[in-house]
This record gives structure tokens, sequence and C-alpha cells, in this order.
């Protein structure tokens, strides 16, 4: 959090600073909110999403860890949240999206790892496969390999 000195004592915000680098990285996303200076909880679902991904990136991560972040948006917005996704992407940052929204995960990932009961059931590239193999893996419905090769055959 920006803060600055007022007569030598350290501590105090500068809102001016802090609306500054908000409305920079609001930018460096592509993002668009109506004000910076709003509260966040009078925003859309998806302008909220980019509020939380904005924080995170603050911080300079290489890796940011995204749970379900589109369930609860309406198409447009989850949009804007793919979108965003590939941004990251393109800039390097390597991104683990946990999602049970399948088509929004094989638009957005290199690789698809399904977890079952705690294990990593399929470690499929999301390039050579599609959503048969990921289905099969998540309710267990045998040779994941065996559905990857006949959906690129299909």
């Amino acid at each position: 959090e920006p803060t600055r000195r007022i007569l030598g004592i350290p501590g105090f915000v500068d809102k001016a600073k802090m609306d500054r680098e908000a409305k920079a990285m609001i930018e460096r996303l592509g993002a668009h909110l109506p004000a910076i200076s709003r509260a966040v909880g009078s925003f859309s679902g998806g302008q909220q999403q980019t509020v939380a991904i904005a924080r995170a990136l603050t911080f300079n991560p290489k890796l940011v860890i995204m749970d379900e972040p589109t369930a609860a948006l309406a198409v447009r917005e989850v949009q804007s949240v793919l979108d965003l996704i590939r941004r990251l992407k393109s800039e390097g940052i390597a991104v683990i999206l946990i999602s049970h929204r399948l088509n929004d995960v094989l638009s957005v990932t290199d690789r698809i790892v399904v977890l079952r009961h705690g294990r990593a059931e399929a470690n499929l590239v999301t390039a050579s496969t599609g959503m048969s193999p990921v289905v099969s893996a998540i309710v267990g419905g045998g040779d994941v390999a065996a559905a990857a090769a006949h959906e690129q055959r299909t």
C-alpha cells in the first residue's frame, strides 16, 4: 500500500498514488472499470474478478492461482476474465485455473490436469485433446489416452 510521510511521520496512505497505481494496473490488464474510486462491491462480478487479479499482480507474481474465477459470471463477463487469463499468459505469468467449466479450461490452457480423490487422474496437453478425454478422466470412465486418441481421429 503506497504510503507517505506527513510532518516527517511515516505511514499515512497516499491515496493519489494508490489511485494512479490502480489505474495503471487496470490499464495494463486492458480492462475497463467505471471508476477506480468506487467501492469494489458496487462493480459487476467480472469487474470484481478484474480487481482481484490486479491486486494479485501488484506483487509481480510468476504464478497466479484462480479458483473458479468464472463460476458466477454472465457470458460477457466470463469472456472478459478469460481474456485477462490470456493476457497474463502472454506476459509470461503462469496461471493455475481450477474450474468445472470445461469450455473455459479448453480455451485458455496449455495443459489440463484432472484430479479425482486427490490424485492426478490425467495430465493432458490441451492442444491435442478435447472434451471427451477430460470428461472421461473426471468421471473415471476408463482409458483416458484411448479417449484422447479417438477424439483426435474424429
